[in-house]
């Protein structure tokens, strides 16, 4: 018998002083068996840390939302869609292989990939080279104490206050918060 997939709920007042976007977002996220908690909050960090495309790219007009992400790998893990269903921005996380990320690259308008964990430096001079013709991709590191903080985040019922500044992004639930680090490799 197949395990079936965990519903997790995240109410997030999102406060993204960079672009002037303040929003709540009401969101289910869908953990895949093979998914860990940490994982799942990086894939709703990058949400968070892209919601302003929906006003920026949209005019306010289109579909924020949760991929099937593991459990469909021709899915992004964020995906933006506009009023014609055409897929505005394409969001991975993780360390995903060349070939994927030249297909979304193609099926989309711009591709944004967080990379996180220790093995990210490795995996990331590795497939650097392969990478660097895609003109529509952006990559990101996530540092690995942010992303095991953001685990520590994660709860079936989340009420989340979000805060994107300088670049930044800073998560809490009211009684901890994480300050996600982050740096751009493309």
């Amino acid at each position: 018998m197949a395990l079936k997939s965990t519903i997790y709920k995240a109410n997030v007042q999102l406060a993204d002083i960079d672009h002037g976007y303040y929003a709540d977002h009401a969101l289910t996220l869908a953990r895949h068996p093979s998914e860990t908690d940490e994982r799942m909050m990086v894939r709703l960090a990058a949400l968070a840390l892209n919601a302003h495309e929906l006003q920026t790219m949209c005019g306010g007009d289109g579909r924020l939302a949760f991929g099937a992400g593991l459990s469909d790998p021709d899915d992004p893990d964020v995906y933006l869609r506009d009023f014609t269903e055409r897929t505005r921005l394409w969001v991975e996380v993780g360390q995903p292989e060349d070939k994927p990320i030249a297909k979304a690259c193609s099926k989309a308008d711009r591709v944004r990939l967080y990379a996180f964990s220790h093995a990210a430096d490795i995996w990331w001079r590795g497939i650097e080279g392969k990478l660097s013709r895609l003109s529509n991709l952006e990559v990101f590191r996530i540092s690995a104490a942010s992303s095991q903080e953001l685990a520590k985040l994660a709860a079936r019922s989340m009420q989340l206050q979000a805060t994107v500044q300088e670049g930044g992004l800073l998560i809490g639930d009211g009684e901890r918060s994480v300050e996600v680090e982050m740096g751009r490799w493309k």
